[in-house]
């Protein structure tokens, strides 16, 4: 039988977008046989496969302002703009659970990328608890250069996922994954442009001259890989849910209304694609 998959780009607090999406897809019995995220695709992503409706806009409104959170004081004093302890422990744990047992029995698989800073290439994992080193491989998936420290897994350093594969899709078919939606955080329209202040990048990653490179040359890939994305569903390998607009929100947000509103434009379009959904996962069934 075909491998259904649902491929998540990233985009920080555009996650939010995603995030409504999934809720729709969740509410409704759209099922996957994996999930591949990237980032914050990653990050909210995880909670499809925990059946966690509505979970990650509850925490993100509710922590926004909470500077262990997300905060410049964060950055400063542990080098993590978001939170290593209360982002990826206090809340999972205790303030906001992760149902990991659900995550567990689910069948579907849920895989996540990191960048290799000694590399500058992808790595994929497949996920099966996120605890310990999984989770460290998740925070290593959302952990942007300059604003996070490299996650340290078993002697080797990783970054965020986005530097690498930003839109993992090809990754997942040669995976097996042969009929798959993904959502993207970006309009139809958009095309990225080179990274600025390149310069000042390359300082800061002067420990790790391959993510440099491959920061240099990071919207040559990504640009890519969406014409890759809209040559497989001109194909009808793969079924595209965009934003109809730029979202009205920046990578970084501390304005729960904000966060609300992205997340409800996400759940329209989540409604507005149900249907076509559910028939292009249909296939030749």
């Amino acid at each position: 039988m075909m491998k259904k998959g649902l491929v998540l780009e990233g985009g920080a607090m555009r996650g939010l977008f995603t995030a409504g999406i999934l809720d729709v897809f969740m509410k409704n019995g759209i099922i996957f046989d994996g999930v591949i995220g990237v980032s914050a695709g990653a990050v909210f992503g995880c909670n499809y496969k925990s059946h966690q409706i509505g979970r990650v806009l509850r925490y993100n409104t509710r922590f926004a302002r909470y500077p262990e959170y997300c905060s410049l004081r964060s950055l400063i004093t542990t080098g993590d703009l978001y939170g290593k302890q209360f982002c990826y422990v206090d809340v999972p744990e205790r303030l906001e659970p992760f149902d990991t047992e659900t995550f567990i029995k689910d069948p579907s698989s849920f895989w996540a990328v990191a960048t290799d800073c000694e590399t500058g290439e992808a790595e994929y994992r497949d996920l099966r608890h996120l605890r310990n080193e999984e989770m460290d491989f998740m925070q290593a998936s959302a952990s942007m250069p300059v604003a996070s420290t490299p996650v340290e897994i078993d002697g080797r350093h990783f970054l965020d996922g986005g530097i690498s594969d930003p839109i993992p899709l090809k990754a997942f078919e040669e995976r097996g994954y042969e009929r798959n939606v993904v959502v993207l955080t970006q309009p139809e329209d958009y095309v990225k442009k080179p990274q600025k202040m390149m310069g000042l990048m390359s300082a800061a990653l002067r420990k790790y001259p391959k993510v440099a490179e491959v920061m240099r040359i990071r919207h040559d890939i990504y640009n890519q890989e969406r014409e890759y994305v809209r040559e497989r569903a001109a194909e009808n390998k793969a079924y595209l849910i965009y934003p109809p607009e730029k979202l009205p929100i920046g990578r970084i947000s501390h304005e729960p209304r904000d966060m609300r509103r992205v997340y409800d434009i996400g759940y329209a379009e989540g409604l507005k694609h149900l249907e076509a959904v559910r028939e292009f996962l249909k296939g030749n069934e």
